[in-house]
């Protein structure tokens, strides 16, 4: 079968596209931001790309897959209708044709989705199951964001952004898991949700399709997702929590998974489970945020079979994901990383797993890109300066089309921020400020103009 992607250079389409050829189909695609590492990545697998999204790249092909990014009013959504074209959305296209026959292991969440698969996964491949997988990321163990797998599972990153115009569900209700992690609840996607009881909605939605002998595991130190599930549960529960949030019996039992005993670093800590310890996380992660992924990646695992002691073996293993508190260089003794973080929670999250990971009073600039539609609707800007607190500079990007001021923000920060409105602006600076020992945090969600190497540059 002949299918074309539209909106194949987003990582979830491109995934399926990737998918798409493993499985023996010719796959072409379309999209109007065609550039690497993405456009790399794709034409490696023998897919070809196609700039922009018009009629004649639709002639050919047997199906074609729609990217949510499609719309209305589109010259090849129009030649689609108007000819009448066998259409699907790409979670449509994964659940039909890929998780059919799998035993699905799906994370959902505001945060910590990528990194959450990611884990699971190895932890997975570590113990010889030949897990399939879907994550909006590049798992470093793995260094492709997407395959069919050999074995009976599959993990899925399963994301509550709309499918597609055509079905704005939100994706995840399409993977059927049976083994479903729900991470944490806040609200974003301003853009697609009216209030956060709308997102609550659609998770329980997800809630509602996962079968009685499946396993729910989730935050219990949420009470937005302790909302959700008293809508209605109808599978086994598995509850995890800090322990110093497990303030009495009831916690305790409910939240029988903890987290104790972290080492300074953040590095290390114990894992017990009905009070009973078994065993100690030492891998890479850093942050309370990373430490609350991989326990909820243990506890799935072990759903499917994996003993807990075999997964901590194997998160001495992991080796993170691509921009996920990435280090892509270090200059004059100066350290420079690239995140996605751009909500609140996340960027707070992230910066404390760097402060207790330094353990010393090394300065930390922030770096910050508001990309995400809801952070340009200034959604979230109430809360931006309150999490940039543990940075000692915070640099705030203020891009010509957000129309908010971000002024605001830096006054609230009170004299340790700068708003600057000029990449090359924020890499002079840089160059100028910045001193040996200092760790250099760069967050957003996109290119962030190649900020990274020309601070790189700048600094050398």
């Amino acid at each position: 079968m002949h299918i074309h992607i539209l909106g194949i250079c987003g990582t979830f389409m491109g995934g399926v596209a990737v998918l798409a050829r493993q499985a023996g189909h010719k796959v072409t695609g379309s999209d109007e931001n065609v550039y690497p590492p993405m456009s790399t990545q794709l034409q490696e697998q023998g897919i070809d790309l196609m700039q922009g999204y018009y009629a004649e790249h639709l002639e050919q092909q047997d199906q074609v897959v729609v990217g949510n990014v499609m719309s209305r009013g589109n010259e090849a959504i129009e030649h689609v209708l108007n000819n009448n074209l066998s259409y699907t959305s790409g979670p449509q296209w994964l659940s039909e044709n890929v998780l059919k026959d799998k035993w699905v292991l799906a994370v959902a969440g505001t945060h910590g989705k990528t990194t959450t698969s990611s884990i699971l996964t190895w932890i997975l491949e570590y113990a010889g199951l030949q897990p399939g997988f879907l994550i909006g990321g590049v798992p470093a163990n793995f260094g492709v964001s997407a395959r069919l797998g050999g074995g009976s599972f599959f993990v899925v990153e399963a994301d509550e952004y709309d499918t597609a115009f055509f079905d704005k569900r939100s994706k995840f209700v399409h993977y059927h898991p049976r083994t479903l992690i729900l991470n944490n609840l806040e609200f974003d996607h301003a853009d697609i949700f009216e209030d956060l009881d709308d997102i609550k909605k659609q998770f329980h939605h997800l809630v509602r399709i996962v079968p009685g002998d499946g396993l729910i595991v989730h935050n219990g130190d949420e009470n937005n997702l302790d909302d959700v599930l008293a809508q209605g549960c109808w599978s086994q529960k598995a509850g995890f929590s800090h322990r110093d949030n497990a303030n009495n019996s009831s916690d305790l039992n409910e939240n029988a998974w903890l987290i104790s005993e972290v080492s300074e670093d953040g590095r290390r800590f114990d894992v017990s489970h009905l009070k009973k310890k078994l065993g100690t996380v030492d891998g890479h992660l850093l942050g309370p945020h990373n430490r609350m992924n991989a326990l909820a990646a243990i506890i799935a695992a072990q759903h499917v079979g994996v003993p807990v002691e075999q997964s901590i073996q194997a998160l001495k293993e992991f080796k993170g994901v691509k921009r996920r508190m990435e280090i892509i260089g270090e200059v004059k003794n100066k350290t420079i990383y690239d995140d996605f973080a751009h909500h609140p929670t996340a960027i707070k999250d992230t910066l404390q797993g760097l402060r207790d990971a330094i353990c010393d009073d090394s300065r930390i600039w922030a770096v910050l890109e508001p990309r995400s539609n809801t952070m340009r609707m200034g959604v979230h800007k109430q809360q931006l300066a309150s999490s940039l607190d543990l940075a000692d500079e915070v640099i705030l990007f203020q891009p010509a089309d957000v129309d908010w001021d971000m002024q605001s923000v830096v006054d609230e920060i009170d004299g340790a921020a700068r708003l600057i409105r000029s990449i090359e602006d924020i890499v002079a600076l840089l160059a100028e400020k910045s001193r040996a020992g200092d760790h250099i945090l760069v967050m957003s969600n996109g290119a962030f103009g190649g900020i990274h190497q020309k601070i790189l540059t700048a600094l050398a």
